[in-house]
């Protein structure tokens, strides 16, 4: 596990260093003009940032968060024709900062839910059943959240808040199969059990 989250903070750095790269790029210039050419990216980040915040300390991370790991000190190099904020005496600094909006920190965490689904199902396959029901209790508080904006929120985050209860509703009925069944069934089975209710879930979903 840590070999795999010290691999996963390498690859996040990469991708923090192509965001600098933005930020450099929308320096002086009006953030909202732009936002919808890089809103993609950023909601892909926030959804791949949480889901290793998770997996390390089974919490959600803040927005805040999110946005000190994308504030960036640099040398000025001189040749910059854009003025962002500096500071130091010795060696001009300079200071570059894209901020994740509210929008764009809610559709990343909706996404996330996906994946906390197939991690479900993979943690069931080794064995582990009690990662299902940490999972369940994790996306139960995330939708009571969404909940609380409803309609009143913009439209894309409306349009996720179906798709998260999807995702509840199908990590809670399989881990209610795996609570009643769980005991009967060998441990290398569970994963499939788990991956049937999933099935028939959506197979009732497209009916209705």
């Amino acid at each position: 596990m840590e070999e795999i989250l010290s691999e996963s903070e390498m690859k996040l750095d990469g991708v923090r260093q192509k965001i600098l790269q933005v930020a450099q790029e929308l320096s002086g210039e009006d953030m909202h003009q732009f936002h919808r050419a890089v809103t993609t990216g950023l909601q892909e980040y926030v959804e791949a940032v949480s889901f290793q915040h998770f997996i390390k300390t089974r919490s959600l991370i803040s927005v805040e968060e999110i946005n000190k790991q994308l504030t960036f000190t640099t040398e000025d190099s001189g040749n910059e024709s854009k003025t962002p904020s500096s500071d130091g005496q010795d060696k001009q600094l300079v200071t570059w900062r894209l901020k994740i909006t509210p929008v764009d920190y809610l559709l990343g965490v909706a996404d996330l839910t996906g994946e906390l689904m197939r991690m479900c199902i993979n943690s069931v396959g080794n064995g582990d059943i009690d990662t299902p029901f940490e999972v369940s209790q994790f996306l139960r508080q995330v939708y009571d959240g969404f909940s609380f904006i409803g309609n009143t929120g913009p439209y894309e985050v409306s349009k996720k808040l179906y798709t998260l209860k999807q995702s509840l509703a199908k990590v809670e009925n399989a881990c209610y199969a795996l609570k009643v069944r769980g005991s009967e069934i060998p441990k290398h089975m569970l994963a499939d059990v788990f991956s049937v209710k999933t099935e028939m879930i959506d197979q009732e979903e497209s009916i209705s």
